[in-house]
């Protein structure tokens, strides 16, 4: 390729948008930890307990239609972020799935 167009050789590759490349001898692993951690500081939640299980089992949710109403621009932002950091935390599909049904009118 480099006959063919102008380039340089930036070494392997480590970063690259919010994902974290990690390239050995046993493999390339990807991790999005700085990215998650971003998104608890944005949200407030970097001081919260962390947990194994993201949403108690069972876990009933309603539309909560007679609580106020939040900042939905901030709402819809912050599970955008979720969403994106699903492509290294499969994990949280379930529940980040189950917040995103309420991007309509979010409440508290």
């Amino acid at each position: 390729m480099s006959r063919e167009f102008e380039m340089s050789d930036l070494g392997k590759l480590t970063y690259y948008l919010g994902i974290e490349v990690i390239q050995g001898a046993d493999g390339i692993r990807i991790k999005q930890e700085g990215y998650a951690r971003g998104i608890l500081v944005d949200t407030k939640m970097d001081l919260c307990n962390s947990a194994h299980i993201p949403m108690e089992p069972g876990m009933e949710i309603s539309k909560a239609e007679k609580q106020s109403e939040i900042d939905a621009t901030r709402y819809r932002r912050t599970i955008g972020c979720l969403r994106y950091l699903l492509h290294t935390r499969p994990d949280l599909a379930f529940v980040v799935g189950v917040l995103s049904r309420y991007m309509q009118s979010p409440r508290v």
